[in-house]
């Protein structure tokens, strides 16, 4: 395989990554300013705090010493907090002020401390601070940087700086005990130039980043299958080639489904090997995570081809089928424990490994199918997989709290397979057939609903499993069966499971 595409490809594809998360923080961002259009804040739900004590303070908050903080003009980070005593007529007090002076306020006096929030479901946890003295009203106290005094709704606002801040919320009369709504709320001029500068960033990386696959990958496509991309060109095809692009003769028999996968059990496999595959794989599955990203951005610009000509780029092709082929070589080295021969780092097929991925080159494509395809025509497929292969979750009563809820995630069907196929290994070295017959089927369905989401076929997988090492014989062609039907041919008849 071609080291320089396959290093383009690479450097495009974590190019992209980068883009994806910069640009996700940047629509967040973006997002936030509009909602703080008109002087608006972030604001969080009001919720319910009580004390059996004269004060209840923060928790010590500490800002960060930043040079020129203290200067930043106002508005650059603005904290808003709103209070509302529970009591009819009970008049409140909430101020904001240096943790030294507040600790210097409360030093002899009984208060209780606001350690920790939970939010679902919302719960306040406390520290109680004790004391035997009684404390001055506030309201005549001159350290606050900001306070309010009142009966009803009490509001106050300052701005970010530097240093340890306290939020004291006490009864304006300095009494004993109280209830009392908050609400915060926070607004900053900054989030809409971090925002926009987050998504050119974003944009600038995508521009690099999109070029740098589509060169790699065509590169790798015309290293893997040379054919192809001369028969772009106007070459004539031989017979035999005709007849790997095209599998669907009516003359002759034809397959249950184009996209071939096989995987055949090799004897003598070992009986701990398994527990460590999964780590032995990581240097393939890095490699794998930036392959499928520039996979999915090979798909979306074949799309736009075949939309416009109806055919997909034939140096593209390969690639895309290698990235399925190496991904199912990984999977059946360190997932179906099909094999202990380490996978090799190559899109292309590999003379002698136990497993491969085989998808012909289609002559004609639906124009209009690419439009639906991917995420209307497969959704049932897609349901379907996602109950075979994804993890399973369910949410229990955790108990000691009320409301409290705990989730729980169970493994997938095909990783619970996996380990009974490593535990049966473990005791006897031999893999059971009929579980491998059973994981093999639900692979293959897996991947031929992938050749379909990807582009690479119009031919609609079947619902059905076809078990074993190998895909199923070929079945002579009945002109009478009704089917889909792809550049004007018949659809082949399909054997049901």
């Amino acid at each position: 395989m071609q080291t320089g595409p396959l290093i383009l490809v690479l450097l495009g594809a974590l190019l992209i990554t980068i883009a994806g998360g910069i640009g996700v923080s940047g629509a967040t961002v973006a997002a936030l300013a509009g909602l703080q259009r008109d002087g608006d804040f972030l604001t969080t739900s009001t919720e319910r705090f009580d004390y059996d004590s004269y004060a209840l303070t923060s928790t010590r908050t500490e800002v960060n010493e930043v040079d020129g903080l203290e200067d930043l003009p106002e508005g650059v980070a603005t904290l808003r907090l709103r209070a509302t005593a529970t009591q009819p007529g009970q008049a409140l007090f909430i101020g904001v002020a240096r943790q030294t002076d507040v600790d210097a306020y409360l030093s002899s006096v009984n208060h209780t401390e606001l350690v920790d929030l939970r939010t679902t479901p919302f719960r306040a946890l406390y520290r109680d601070v004790p004391g035997s003295g009684v404390p001055a009203p506030p309201a005549e106290q001159d350290f606050w940087t900001t306070s309010s005094s009142g009966t009803g709704m009490q509001e106050v606002t300052i701005d970010l700086r530097s240093g340890s801040w306290a939020v004291v919320v006490m009864n304006a009369d300095a009494s004993r005990s109280g209830v009392v709504d908050l609400q915060a709320g926070f607004r900053s001029t900054l989030f809409a130039p971090i925002g926009v500068a987050l998504l050119l960033t974003a944009a600038l990386l995508l521009l690099v980043g999109i070029p740098l696959v589509l060169i790699g990958a065509s590169g790798l496509g015309r290293g893997l299958d040379p054919s192809l991309s001369a028969s772009r060109h106007g070459r004539a095809m031989a017979p035999d080639e005709r007849h790997r692009l095209d599998a669907r003769d009516p003359a002759r028999d034809v397959l249950p489904h184009p996209a071939r996968l096989t995987g055949h059990v090799r004897p003598g496999l070992s009986r701990w090997l398994w527990l460590v595959k999964w780590f032995l794989a990581i240097p393939h599955a890095v490699i794998l995570v930036l392959l499928w990203v520039a996979c999915w951005v090979c798909t979306l610009a074949a799309g736009v081809v075949i939309l416009f000509t109806g055919r997909y780029p034939a140096t593209l092709f390969p690639f895309t089928v290698g990235v399925l082929r190496w991904s199912w070589r990984v999977q059946f080295y360190a997932s179906v424990l099909g094999t202990d021969k380490y996978p090799p780092f190559t899109l292309a097929p590999v003379d002698g490994y136990p497993a491969d991925v085989q998808v012909p080159y289609p002559v004609r494509l639906h124009r209009g199918l690419v439009l639906i395809k991917g995420w209307l025509l497969a959704l049932p497929h897609l349901v379907i997989i996602a109950v075979l292969t994804g993890g399973w979750s369910w949410a229990v009563d955790a108990g000691a709290d009320p409301g409290e809820v705990v989730r729980t995630s169970g493994p997938s069907l095909l990783g619970f397979l996996a380990l009974v196929a490593g535990i049966a290994l473990l005791f006897t070295a031999r893999y059971p057939r009929p579980l491998f017959d059973f994981v093999m089927g639900i692979s293959r369905w897996v991947y031929r609903v992938m050749a379909y989401v990807l582009l690479l076929r119009d031919e609609y997988p079947p619902f059905r499993m076809d078990q074993g090492p190998d895909e199923p014989d070929p079945q002579p062609h009945d002109p009478g069966t009704p089917g889909l039907v792809e550049a004007g041919r018949p659809a082949p008849a399909q054997r049901d499971f």
